[in-house]
Parts: structure tokens; sequence; C-alpha cells
């Protein structure tokens, strides 16, 4: 099979596997090659997968949709990070998704800022034109 795992910002994984393990809202499910056709939730978690040669690899993501489709198992996801010692991965997930939380704190902040902006500003103008 085939995994793609997939951050609007890059491509985290691209290449064959034997057998992946993800996590939906309702448990963790496997698939091997042949396995059945379906697109499932992903929950904020671990997904493992093994690499031609026998290694397990893991990578940390941030909820997203898997789809299974032929040999092609395609992962969308808000953020990964891929590493094969679940300690340091562990350390760099919280490093980066406490990052990625913040920058969207800011950024909706910023946006907030914006609105009350406009809303000021059109209150101007309807005063002016009173």
């Amino acid at each position: 099979m085939r995994l793609e795992v997939i951050t609007p910002m890059s491509v985290c994984v691209d290449r064959l596997v034997r057998r992946i393990v993800a996590e939906a809202p309702d448990g963790h499910f496997g698939m091997l090659p042949g396995h059945v056709d379906f697109v499932s939730e992903l929950v904020p978690g671990i997904l493992l997968y093994e690499t031609e040669d026998g290694t397990e690899r893991f990578v940390a993501v941030n909820s997203g949709t898997l789809v299974k489709c032929g040999d092609e198992v395609r992962v969308a996801v808000r953020g990964a990070v891929e590493g094969d010692d679940l300690q340091k991965l562990r350390a760099r997930v919280k490093a980066e998704f406490r990052q990625h939380d913040e920058e969207e704190r800011e950024s909706r902040a910023a946006l907030a800022r914006l609105e009350a902006s406009m809303i000021r500003r059109f209150r101007e103008l309807g005063v002016q034109s009173s």
C-alpha cells in the first residue's frame, strides 16, 4: 500500500507500507494490503505504520480524515509530526502543536481587532451621514 500523510503546509509521509494502525472516534483500527476501501475520521493521536523493511514508524496527527481507495491510503490532517521514537516524538509534538495553537490564537486576536475596527468605522459612517 502507498501511505500519504498531508497537512495544509506539506507532505509529511509518502511511502510504501505493509501495515497501518490509526485511531478513529470509536477506537483503533488496522489495515493490511487488500483491505476494503473506506473513509474514516481520525482523532488526535498516533498513526503507526510498518515500512516494507519491517520498521515501525509513528506519525502524531492532529485530527483529520483517512481515505483508503485501492492501494492508496491518503491521510489529510491539520498537523503531523513523524518519528521513530515515541518519547522524542511526544516532545516534538508538544512543542510544535503548542506553537501552532499560539499562532492560531494570535490570528484570531488579529481578526477580532479587524472586526472591531470595521464595526467602529461603520458606526462612524452612520453618524456622519445623519
